[in-house]
């Protein structure tokens, strides 16, 4: 399973909340190009107007409903050149939503703009999602979020259909023998093959630079002599790329839910292997701290036992699903990952595991269509296929099976649930159409202004360690660090007061907390 759930964003969150709320209720080549030109994209007018339903490659679903004060989203699109080293060539259109400031005009700075990570991640299907927990944030920015190049509507990458999604998500991800090793690499090869029938114009367009340079077109397209920046997940790494190309055009900016921005894709796998071990250890403990019984363990390791009991069972008999598909040892594994980016999707798993003991695998089972980016209708969002495109030409190293297979034992070390599903997730670039551009991205920003940056000590998909990194790459008197102490993907949407009026007091009054804050 390609990056199956590595460097994902909080926006999963809300996916998962729909689609839960959903099953508890009922318990071509078409890069978007256009010629180009001598035509100034900088001088080009947004025409904003009513936001239309998400596409599918955004997830589906409704058009943005107003938030809670009356105000309404809006929706443009922005030219940018499909080949930056080619600025008057072929253009793409980017996808745009905004908010505006409900503050008087006087007090507004600017826009204050969004990246939920992924990479892949539909920024203007989350940002509605989110809207109203960024209030206090409005007051003063016009709240403006994008799809990415190749992206939900800008220029999706497109791969497998959703038919072939759901027998590609069917495959047993962590080999045990030749015969499932062979058939885990015929179809990662088959996915890469489609992705560059489909996509072959878009794919080699798609690095976070190419998406860094589309960030600086869309600040001056706004009107802002700086950018205002909120970076989540791998938003982070796309900010630092910012701050590394244009450091003089950073305004205020905050990093939450660290990417590393030192780690290979393998030290970055095997950081994660040990990240969401860490969640899985701190959800067993407190479910077996309740006051009443733990439905899912008698005890934080008979919890884990029972989890590792139940892989093995699916590995070699599924159990009913989401008919007509079936719970897998692999679903179920991206089910409990799933849940484990955010607290508040704890009850969920317990749920999903009490009723994966009595051979009902739904729960689990949406979970994992959350992580994967298939709604109830059994419509895929492009996500898996932009996470792909965009780690694959960012991403240097190419790993072989013989490679893999050498670093199992360091891998179920750092997790014996996750190892392996995140050892093997390495071969998605192997036979990748495009070459992968570095080792790890250079997010080196002298003269650039102080960034926040939020580490979360429970955090899985990105391992608090990373926060520091990230601000000694940065450089000194740039990153300044502060510590939260919780759980999840990200800190700020866990609405402690500490990280909020962090974030507020900055964004809001240039106000820089002091360097090495903790919140409890």
């Amino acid at each position: 399973m390609p990056n199956s759930f590595r460097l994902r964003a909080a926006a999963l969150s809300a996916a998962t909340a729909v689609a839960m709320s959903a099953l508890l209720a009922g318990c071509s080549d078409d890069s978007g190009s256009d010629s180009g030109g001598d035509e100034d994209l900088t001088a080009q007018k947004l025409g904003w107007k009513d936001c239309p339903a998400p596409s599918e490659a955004e997830g589906g679903g409704a058009a943005p409903s107003p938030l809670p004060d009356g105000a309404e989203w809006q929706c443009a699109t922005m030219k940018a050149p499909l080949d930056w080293d080619d600025p008057e060539g072929d253009t793409i259109d980017l996808a745009l939503i905004r908010a505006e400031a409900s503050d008087e005009a006087d007090r507004r700075i600017g826009s204050l703009v969004f990246n939920f990570g992924g990479p892949g991640g539909s920024g203007v299907t989350t940002l509605p999602a989110f809207g109203q927990d960024y209030a206090a944030l409005r007051t003063r920015y016009d709240l403006v979020s994008f799809d990415p190049r190749g992206v939900g509507r800008s220029a999706p990458v497109e791969c497998l259909d959703d038919k072939q999604l759901d027998a590609y998500f069917q495959q047993d991800a962590t080999p045990d023998d030749a015969a499932e090793r062979t058939e885990l690499l015929d179809n990662t090869e088959d996915f890469n093959a489609a992705c560059e029938t489909n996509s072959k114009k878009i794919l080699p367009h798609v690095r976070t630079t190419d998406a860094a340079r589309d960030m600086d077109l869309m600040r001056q397209v706004l009107g802002d002599d700086k950018l205002h920046y909120f970076g989540i997940s791998y938003g982070t790494e796309l900010g630092g790329v910012y701050a590394h190309l244009f450091p003089e055009k950073v305004g205020r900016a905050v990093f939450d839910a660290v990417v590393d921005p030192t780690q290979t894709p393998e030290q970055g796998s095997l950081a994660q292997a040990k990240g969401f071990q860490l969640a899985l250890d701190n959800f067993a403990e407190d479910c077996a701290s309740k006051v009443e019984d733990c439905p899912v363990g008698t005890s934080a390791q008979d919890v884990k036992d029972r989890i590792a009991r139940l892989l093995k069972d699916l590995d070699r008999k599924p159990i009913p699903g989401i008919f007509p598909r079936e719970l897998t040892q692999t679903a179920a594994t991206g089910g409990i990952a799933q849940a484990l980016y955010s607290k508040d999707f704890w009850e969920y798993l317990t749920d999903g595991l009490e009723q994966a003991y009595d051979g009902d695998g739904r729960v689990l089972m949406v979970l994992s269509d959350a992580l994967n980016g298939r709604n109830e209708n059994g419509e895929y969002s492009n996500i898996t296929a932009a996470n792909v495109a965009i780690n694959c030409a960012d991403d240097k190293p190419r790993y072989d099976p013989a490679y893999v297979e050498r670093k199992l034992p360091e891998f179920r070390k750092a997790s014996a649930l996750f190892g392996d599903y995140l050892a093997w997730s390495m071969l998605s670039c192997t036979d990748w159409p495009v070459p992968g551009a570095v080792d790890h991205p250079d997010v080196s920003a002298p003269g650039a202004p102080p960034i926040l940056v939020i580490g979360n000590t429970g955090d899985p998909a990105t391992p608090y360690e990373g926060a520091g990194r990230m601000v000694d790459e940065l450089g000194k008197g740039v990153g300044v660090e502060l510590t939260y102490r919780g759980q999840g993907h990200g800190a700020y949407d866990s609405k402690n007061k500490c990280v909020q009026d962090a974030v507020h007091g900055y964004l809001l009054h240039g106000k820089v907390p002091a360097a090495g804050t903790v919140c409890p």
